[in-house]
């Protein structure tokens, strides 16, 4: 009798990283291996990794350090690193790590079960070579029962002077509409009632595909394709991100208003508030452009939720370019607005900058812009206080396990009491009591039963 062989993954950075996760867990599934939630129980280890900043490199090859050890005393265990960093640092790792068994960028995730096969005829791989990524067969194994991530364009285009995203996910691949909506068809059937369309610039979405009519408009927009999958049975609400300003169009908003299962939530960084600073940055747009695009979702749907990305301390900025960043922050009132201290990338123009600053005065930037997005995303959340929202129910509150947890069309996280065995995927309609600046606390009134499949 066979023993069973067992695997398990490590996932940092983004939302493509975990999607990408998803189908390399679904390939060793296909595979015969079983996930263990306990490394050091498993045959097969796999790091998806990130570069966009330095803390998530390092600690990749701290956890890669212990495992390598071990692999000393037990030569069959397989180590994998996948994803940015793997494909930024290629060979450099097999010489830092010698143990590793495949080194493979992500434009290589669907050829895993190839390369593994590889591995296990006693090759040491690398594969960061470009590719054209082609069309996903697997099945991932999600990890949520009714939320869904949906790949539909892989790669960027831009240039922006900090961002290795280029370098290590490739130029931009939009898949086919009719590939996208086959893979959301087949998760309305599975019972998922929410999917997220992922790309790394995901408002270039078509661009690279045949096809355009005679007055110069591509067939196929991101505009185009939410219309196209709108209608897909069982899927009850859809999310995109992210979004680039200097792409983003009226007519993708209207769609959004227009669309009821289009959630009322647009992620669109702005990285600063400074003109100079976005050119220095290779943005491509102005503060002014910015507020404008804010202000037209606001005109078509006034409660939407905004949430961005902003990086203080890039190279050069002055108290005066920061502060611009401070007056964007508090004059749009973001719901939610991720920040960072910059960080130079390996092989970024922004890195080999002399004007680089001190990690002093970004630490304290990066301090006082978080201050003001908890001042002002408490102020966004009192609009909710007594309204009755409709929440997705995801999963359990792991802190009191009376309560289930879920998120508003705006992607307010919500907790409210109640048995997950019977809520987990339907929609409730929940009376908030309790803000916080970054979640909400309700009373179940009605279960609005989503429609099945």
């Amino acid at each position: 009798m066979t023993t069973k062989r067992h695997y398990h993954i490590i996932t940092f950075g983004c939302q493509m990283n975990k999607a990408d996760s998803e189908r390399m867990a679904g390939i060793l599934e296909d595979m015969g291996f079983e996930w263990s939630d306990d490394p050091n129980q498993a045959d097969v280890i796999l790091y998806n990794t990130c570069t966009i900043r330095d803390n998530a490199e390092q600690k990749v090859y701290s956890y890669l350090g212990r495992q390598a050890k071990r692999k000393q005393e037990q030569p069959d265990l397989t180590l994998i690193v996948a994803g940015c960093v793997a494909q930024q640092e290629g060979e450099a790792l097999l010489r830092r790590v010698p143990e590793l068994d495949l080194v493979m960028g992500p434009q290589h995730a669907n050829r895993l079960k190839d390369l593994l096969e590889s591995v296990f005829a006693g090759n040491q791989v690398v594969a960061t070579e470009e590719v054209h990524i082609f069309e996903d067969i697997t099945q991932p194994r999600r990890d949520s029962q009714v939320t869904a991530w949906v790949n539909i364009i892989y790669g960027c285009n831009e240039r922006c002077t900090y961002c290795v995203v280029p370098n290590v996910r490739g130029v931009e691949q939009s898949r086919t509409p009719e590939s996208i909506r086959a893979e959301i068809a087949q998760l309305g059937k599975q019972g998922y009632k929410e999917i997220t369309l992922l790309g790394q610039n995901i408002d270039a979405y078509g661009r690279d595909l045949p096809g355009s009519t005679p007055e110069g408009r591509h067939l196929h927009t991101l505009t185009d394709l939410l219309y196209y999958v709108h209608d897909v049975p069982g899927i009850e609400r859809i999310r995109f991100a992210t979004s680039h300003p200097r792409y983003f169009t009226e007519r993708l908003i209207k769609a959004c208003a227009d669309l009821p299962k289009v959630c009322e939530h647009f992620h669109i960084p702005f990285q600063s508030g400074d003109n100079e600073l976005l050119k220095a940055m290779s943005r491509g747009y102005t503060h002014e452009k910015y507020r404008r695009i804010i202000d037209t979702i606001r005109r078509y749907m006034p409660d939407a939720s905004i949430s961005a990305d902003a990086i203080v301390g890039f190279p050069g900025e002055t108290e005066e370019q920061f502060e611009n960043t401070l007056k964007l922050t508090a004059d749009i009132g973001f719901d939610m607005l991720n920040t960072a201290a910059y960080s130079p990338r390996p092989g970024t123009p922004a890195a080999l900058w002399d004007n680089q600053l001190s990690e002093e005065v970004k630490s304290d930037r990066l301090q006082r812009l978080n201050h003001l997005v908890n001042i002002k995303a408490a102020e966004r959340s009192q609009r909710y206080f007594g309204r009755i929202e409709e929440v997705l129910v995801e999963a359990q509150n792991t802190k009191d396990t009376n309560q289930v947890m879920g998120r508003t069309g705006g992607n307010r996280l919500t907790f409210f009491t109640g048995d997950i065995n019977q809520l987990q995927g339907q929609i409730v309609k929940v009376k908030i009591t309790e803000i916080r600046a970054f979640s909400l606390t309700g009373e179940p009134v009605e279960v609005r039963q989503a429609v099945t499949v």
